[in-house]
């Protein structure tokens, strides 16, 4: 956590600290000292109530009439087996998902937006994402319907798009040294364009039943939720949010340029590729229990760095703003107002594309 919360602008050492915009206050515990930026830390629980608040309110919302009493008796294990049925199994998993889910891409949108130094590197613009559709449609195409098939290929499909975009943007390719952050960011549209029409393809193969399921499932869906879809992103997110938070102070220092940090003695590209494998991971997860999602990595880490003014993508914001970006998403996606039962991926395609938008055009004009 201390990775997380270090994002701050520095301060000479006899400075006294300013606990909101600029300042960072030391907390000291017999040998132990942890440096908290105070607006990070009140931003990220801010947003991580805001979540938990949504979560309590998708538990609640639902075509079955359920009241708090209900939920809160679900819960704790008094409830009838109707209404555990529709909680515990129905709900419950659904809600953990987006808050997990969430978390997920928004930690993995922060690496590559902080290694490609640029708001636009995102795993869904880069073509992380499709890579890993890619990898669960071939699976499903070839016959493997196990409970680790759509996870292992999605994964496989995100880790070898990964490596091709990552091999490409190389100087010289394999062999070749320097990685441009543009350049990433410009062979993985490309590679995502390519993927997209091998996906189109695939999909074509099938026959219309298994074609307009996969279809709905392409579009980002969280309605099929169960508890074994919600296993493996936990499991996920439980072993590389840890190993990211690690290496958070490194990914840092490496937004200052690729020269600095390695007269700090970052090395480079062992970093890079732990991060980007992490990343992938992830994404992959989310990806194969629920389609891709877009524009929850590339859209969390920057709303949340203009919240935390720390002049830096820090992980720990990120990850909060992600969790109630996607359970906001998901509650509005099952507003009784609109006639049908949107996918998730639906809502934040709208929402993030409007946010690509202004993105492009704030930057067009501090270029011009």
């Amino acid at each position: 956590m201390t990775t997380a919360l270090t994002g701050s602008e520095p301060t000479t050492p006899t400075s006294a600290p300013r606990l909101f915009r600029r300042g960072t206050a030391v907390l000291r515990v017999g040998s132990l000292s942890l440096r908290v930026d105070a607006r990070t830390l009140i931003v990220t629980a801010v947003l991580t109530l805001t979540a938990l608040a949504l979560a309590w309110w998708g538990l609640n919302s639902g075509t079955s009439q359920m009241t708090t009493a209900d939920t809160v008796d679900a819960l704790l294990g008094r409830a009838d087996e109707g209404t555990a049925r529709v909680i515990l199994d129905w709900r419950l998993p659904r809600v953990v998902f987006t808050l997990l889910g969430g978390a997920a891409l928004a930690l993995a949108g922060a690496v590559f937006q902080s290694s490609t130094r640029n708001p636009l590197g995102s795993p869904d613009i880069i073509g992380f994402s499709t890579g890993a559709y890619t990898g669960a449609l071939i699976v499903a195409l070839a016959g493997f319907t196990g409970l680790l098939a759509t996870p292992l290929g999605a994964i496989a499909g995100g880790l070898g798009t990964g490596a091709a975009v990552y091999l490409l943007a190389r100087r010289g390719g394999l062999n070749g040294g320097g990685l441009s952050g543009m350049r990433i960011i410009v062979v993985g549209i490309g590679v995502s364009i390519l993927l997209g029409s091998v996906n189109t393809y695939l999909i074509t193969t099938m026959d219309l039943e298994a074609a307009m399921s996969v279809a709905t499932w392409g579009a980002g869906s969280v309605n099929e939720i169960s508890w074994s879809h919600v296993w493996p992103l936990a499991v996920a997110l439980g072993v590389l949010g840890p190993l990211m938070l690690a290496h958070g102070r490194e990914m840092t220092l490496m937004e200052m340029g690729d020269d600095s940090a390695h007269g700090l003695g970052i090395r480079l590209e062992r970093v890079r590729l732990i991060m980007f494998a992490a990343g992938i991971i992830l994404v992959s997860a989310v990806t194969a229990a629920a389609g891709p999602i877009a524009f929850v990595a590339l859209v969390a880490p920057q709303l949340a760095l203009r919240l935390t003014r720390s002049g830096t993508v820090s992980l720990i914001p990120a990850a909060a703003m992600g969790a109630a970006l996607l359970t906001g998403a998901d509650l509005l996606a099952r507003w009784e107002a609109i006639p049908a039962d949107l996918p998730v991926g639906v809502v934040t395609l709208c929402l993030g594309g409007a946010y690509l938008v202004w993105l492009l055009t704030t930057m067009g004009r501090r270029t011009s």
